[in-house]
């Protein structure tokens, strides 16, 4: 007989039969603290039985309806989303994750401007340094290096502009003037694409786990904004990873003072419990694509009726529960550990990020932000080793990029955990870099 390969490809492999509010247990009942969410996605935490039991009753009632159609959880979901969303985003779409909703996110933002009789604007401009999902287009778009090894024949080339990344800005550590100069970069690859060719502008608002949750200067997005004004570009925002409460706002961008045209999500949107991703667009691009006879085309499993059920129970919990401004007050106290646990430390340059999106980046020299050799593997041997501490963290990274450790635990992490989680942390960095250094 055969023997079946699970993963597609070898890797460390751990069995968990069983989860509950920030903890996971090994099919050898280790418990594993998930300080990183699993991939930056649980939000409520970790077996909500009310929320089994929503996502329980609508496959029993409905199992699988056509996307298009209405049912009980779909419309409990759009519900839901009103207490959310900020008031212009009137459109909803709804797909099976988050490379889906960003690929229709791009299209949509293409048929607009099609529809507004601007058929030549079609390239979209993301980042140099991001991550928007795995299918070809979105490949494609993330400034990923390390993930489009092997297809780079295979995958357009997208117009990128500069991440905003204060600690390396071209004009110094944290320049005061950096985020002028990451928007007039901007500026200057539209003028380059020529601005009656662009669809859109492409990008997360705080960078998640490809860069390590790197917040930009604060006129960095009004400058964006205003930008994409000027030149009537979509300003499609990716919140898969900062949507939905994780950075202490309901949204990222609300930060600051913008709004998207789209707003993209996933991940915290259902919280874990079912694959879903959504797509919110302003009345006027719905309107454009109405009048042009142009469709959105679902994805099969997109907007499941168990996945609706889910999310519309998962917001209602984090409303019901006041969880957005407890992960604000978490994210402070989380900032402050890690400052404690990492002010002085030779090999880390900095940690950030906003509530619990945070991260720590790890450098061979921190003056110089000189980082360790990729083939040192310094991000997977700290994981690895806070793993076996039992404490789960997320690697972040492009490759070029390194190296990140990232933090996105469940909403309903206690202080007492937080601390464990950063004195684990610190204690695994101290002993990877113990061996890597000699």
């Amino acid at each position: 007989m055969n023997q079946r390969s699970w993963p597609f490809l070898p890797g460390r492999n751990i069995e968990i039969v069983r989860a509950q509010g920030a903890w996971l247990y090994t099919a050898k009942d280790q418990a594993i603290l998930d300080a990183a969410g699993g991939a930056i996605v649980v939000n409520v935490g970790h077996g909500r039985d009310r929320v089994a039991q929503a996502v329980y009753a609508a496959t029993r009632d409905t199992s699988y309806v056509v996307p298009p159609w209405l049912t009980p959880s779909r419309r409990a979901m759009v519900d839901a989303l009103g207490d959310w969303l900020p008031p212009s985003l009137t459109r909803v779409h709804a797909t099976s994750g988050g490379s889906e909703a960003n690929e229709a996110a791009i299209k949509i933002a293409v048929q607009y401007q099609s529809a507004c009789g601007f058929p030549r604007r079609t390239r979209v401009i993301s980042r140099d340094l991001s991550y928007h999902g795995t299918t070809l287009a979105t490949t494609a778009a993330s400034g990923h290096p390390g993930r489009r090894k092997g297809l780079e024949r295979a995958i357009e080339s997208y117009p990128y502009s500069p991440t905003p990344y204060p600690l390396r800005c071209p004009l110094g550590r944290d320049h005061p003037y950096a985020g002028q100069w990451y928007v007039d970069a901007l500026r200057q690859r539209i003028k380059q694409e020529g601005a009656h060719n662009v669809a859109a502008v492409l990008a997360e608002p705080i960078t998640g786990s490809s860069g390590g949750a790197i917040v930009p200067p604060d006129d960095y997005w009004p400058g964006v904004r205003k930008l994409c004004d000027e030149h009537r570009i979509i300003l499609i925002l990716d919140e898969v990873m900062t949507g939905f409460g994780r950075t202490g706002r309901d949204f990222g961008h609300q930060h600051w003072p913008i709004t998207p045209d789209i707003l993209v999500s996933g991940k915290g949107l259902a919280g874990g419990y079912a694959p879903l991703g959504g797509v919110f667009g302003t009345e006027a691009i719905g309107q454009a694509l109405e009048r042009a006879g142009y469709g959105v085309m679902f994805n099969t499993f997109g907007a499941h009726p168990g996945a609706c059920a889910a999310a519309a129970e998962v917001l209602t919990i984090m409303r019901e529960e006041n969880l957005v401004p407890r992960v604000a007050k978490l994210g402070l106290r989380l900032s402050a550990l890690l400052a404690e646990a990492f002010r002085d430390h030779p090999h880390v340059a900095e940690h950030r990020g906003r509530g619990l999106l945070q991260a720590i980046e790890i450098v061979r020299d921190r003056e110089t932000l000189e980082p360790f050799p990729l083939a040192a593997e310094v991000t997977n041997k700290v994981i690895a080793t806070a793993l076996r501490k039992g404490v789960f963290f997320y690697g972040g990274g492009t490759g070029a990029v390194r190296d990140i450790v990232c933090m996105g635990p469940p909403f309903i992490i206690e202080e007492r955990e937080l601390a464990s989680m950063v004195d684990i942390l610190r204690a695994s960095v101290d002993e990877v870099l113990s061996e890597v250094s000699t």
